[in-house]
């Protein structure tokens, strides 16, 4: 027998040999109609593994926060599709199909491009397959055997040699196909219950452009049809959704071949709403106590070398330029920056927290393939901040920063605060290589947050390997209309580049000692920020950030001269203002207006002329109908006052 402790702390008893989806069963019938395979030790292994020893063992099913038991759903998915594939055509080469973070995907080598009709007609062979139930069997052969299997897939052939000699190579086997597999899969096809594909592209042999363009179709599955019907309605609202459909529509920012990939440029509206941001961010900054700097977006290597981004972050920047007798490079961050401009002079323990705020212009080399809109660029305007602080002020400053991100978020963008988790980001202990080499700074500096967080009474989890290189951080997770997680506000602690750059400050004592650094961002980088935000609001964003406010609509042009009165009154109240003075139907211009996302329309007639009024319509079609000029400018400018 062996002992099989269980995710629950339960131990189960099970004669040696049993498979995990014998265990499955014996907890009970209903888990093992749903597990999709196992974790054993901490290694995930097929529904079919034997146990040999005392084990512990965690059964994943399909299941939204279960990401390995989707993963070998899908995976198996990904081999019915390669199925349905070579049932097709016949002459198909294959490269790879893993599992992604929704769906799979997998590569071929056919003639031509896959058509709309090819893909309707693999995703019907694949319902067949299906149907089929045909069973799923793994084996495993030595490396040359492994070759002559795969004689006529040379990409299979390629992935075998580099594999070490001496190994046994896994396989799955259903059916008329076979493919090199390393699993987990499920037991039979049948398990597989609703099938859609989704898309197709051109994908070179393993991301290079030195190799073959392959076909890549993307798909996804699901245990349930009901599962699939929402997926396919979430994926419709997000192209509704998508920043650059919106920020076309909203003529809010263009790209051009000519400027470069990622390289967005803003237009007079999205440029209104980096302003206003930017502006806000600031003014919020200034009333606690930052003071704003601008530095430049090029320093010598050397400034790299010394804070240790050169080190660990070369990859991700541009390459350097040699001028005259220095060595110069585009920044990616202006921590180091910062750092100087507090060595600047010598301070005093009276004189801190210092705290240096500044949007900067950074630049990260992104590759072509993975730049999208506003959303990752190449050059980005960051919210930075970063505060010099006495080790008894860490504490107060990291609350601080976190009061200031929950007023910003709830307060003023109205983001619901069970929308925000709280994730501690700690050092991989196993992958130090990745950070700067000081184990009792890690340890300081990781306990000291998490006090902190316990403090302050903040339900947050923690996350290894997702700290900077050079200190642990809180991220704030938010959890968007779409379901995704994204992270845009942190806090960083840092003792690392205080002792790299040497900064010191006069303590109460009369002795030198090292400041402690508090990096943080509010907003992140105004364009990351923004995309994020359209695709929120879906571009409705609240009156106080919309470009254009109020859109001027007259009946007639007999009312256009009170029109272009009451545009330049509005205006002289500091509300952005248009005036539609086309000569189009009323109707039309209210629907296109709309479409513009501008939240107020003032409908003028000849009785609103005549009684100095407006007829005041919003974009969600709500009519408010008539109020005085001077009702209407309280009502907006309250409005926008309190960032309703």
């Amino acid at each position: 027998m062996v002992k099989v402790s269980l995710k629950d702390g339960s131990i189960l008893e099970v004669e040696r040999g049993a498979t995990i989806l014998d265990v499955a069963k014996k907890i009970s019938e209903g888990l093992a109609r749903v597990a999709t395979c196992g974790e054993i030790d901490g290694e995930v292994k097929d529904l079919r593994y034997e146990l040999q020893d005392d084990c512990s063992l965690v059964i994943h099913t399909f299941k939204p926060d279960d990401v390995e038991g989707k993963k070998a759903y899908w995976h198996t998915t990904s081999h019915i599709m390669a199925q349905a594939v070579q049932r097709l055509f016949p002459n198909v080469k294959f490269a790879i199909g893993p599992a992604i973070d929704e769906g799979f995907y997998y590569d071929f080598d056919v003639e031509k491009p896959f058509t709309d009709e090819d893909k309707a007609n693999i995703e019907a062979e694949m319902k067949k397959i299906i149907k089929e139930n045909i069973e799923i069997e793994r084996f495993s052969l030595p490396k040359q055997e492994a070759l002559k299997l795969m004689e006529n897939q040379p990409y299979k052939q390629e992935l075998i040699e580099e594999l070490p000699d001496g190994e046994e190579i896994s396989f799955y086997k259903q059916g008329d196909f076979t493919d090199l597999c390393a699993g987990p899969h499920l037991a039979s096809t049948g398990k597989v219950k609703s099938v859609k594909i989704l898309s197709s592209s051109g994908a070179y042999w393993r991301g290079s452009e030195k190799n073959k363009m392959l076909q890549r179709i993307y798909a996804i599955s699901f245990p349930k049809a009901s599962e699939l019907e929402e997926y396919l309605q979430l994926l419709e609202e997000a192209k509704q959704r998508d920043h650059r459909k919106i920020g076309k529509d909203l003529e809010l920012f263009m790209t051009h071949k000519l400027v470069g990939s990622g390289l967005p440029m803003y237009l007079p509206n999205g440029a209104t709403i980096r302003r206003l941001l930017e502006r806000y961010i600031q003014d919020k900054e200034l009333m606690l106590g930052y003071n704003h700097v601008y530095t430049p977006s090029l320093a010598n290597v050397e400034l790299y070398k010394t804070s240790g981004h050169w080190d660990h972050y070369k990859e991700d920047m541009f390459p350097a330029m040699k001028m005259d007798n220095e060595e110069m490079v585009l920044r990616p961050m202006n921590c180091p920056h910062h750092m100087l401009i507090y060595k600047n002079k010598m301070h005093s323990y009276r004189d801190l927290p210092i705290r240096i705020g500044e949007l900067a212009h950074d630049f990260r080399y992104e590759s072509s393939g993975s730049v999208c809109g506003l959303e990752r660029v190449r050059q980005m305007c960051q919210n930075d901040a970063h505060l010099f602080v006495r080790p008894d002020q860490i504490k107060e400053e990291v609350g601080k920063v976190l009061k200031l991100i929950q007023e910003v978020y709830h307060k003023d963008l109205g983001f619901a605060p069970e929308s925000f988790k709280y994730r501690l980001s700690l050092r991989d202990k196993n992958n130090k290589e990745k950070y700067i080499d000081n184990d009792e700074m890690w340890e300081t500096a990781e306990s000291q947050l998490r006090a902190i967080l316990t403090e302050l009474d903040i339900e947050f989890y923690e996350a290894e390997g997702e700290a900077a290189f050079y200190g642990p951080k809180i991220d704030i997770q938010i959890k968007t209309v779409l379901n995704h997680d994204v992270t845009i506000p942190t806090c960083q602690l840092d003792f690392a580049l205080p002792e790299r750059f040497e900064l010191e400050y006069v303590g109460e004592d009369g002795a030198k000692h090292r400041p402690v650094v508090i990096h943080r961002a509010i907003l992140g980088s105004s364009d990351r920020f923004i995309s994020f935000l359209l695709e929120e609001t879906k571009g409705l964003l609240p009156t106080w950030l919309a470009p254009v406010q109020v859109k001027i609509l007259p009946i007639s042009e007999k009312q256009h001269e009170y029109c272009q009165e009451l545009k330049e009154k509005l205006q002289r109240e500091g509300i952005r203002v248009e005036f539609d003075d086309r000569n189009e139907k009323v109707g039309y211009k209210i629907r296109e207006a709309q479409l513009q996302k501008i939240p107020y329309m003032l409908v003028i007639g000849d009785k609103e002329k005549e009684a100095n009024a407006v007829t005041v319509r919003t974009r969600k079609e709500a009519d408010l109908g008539q109020m005085s000029v001077e009702e209407f400018i309280t009502k907006i400018k309250e409005e926008i006052e309190n960032k309703k």
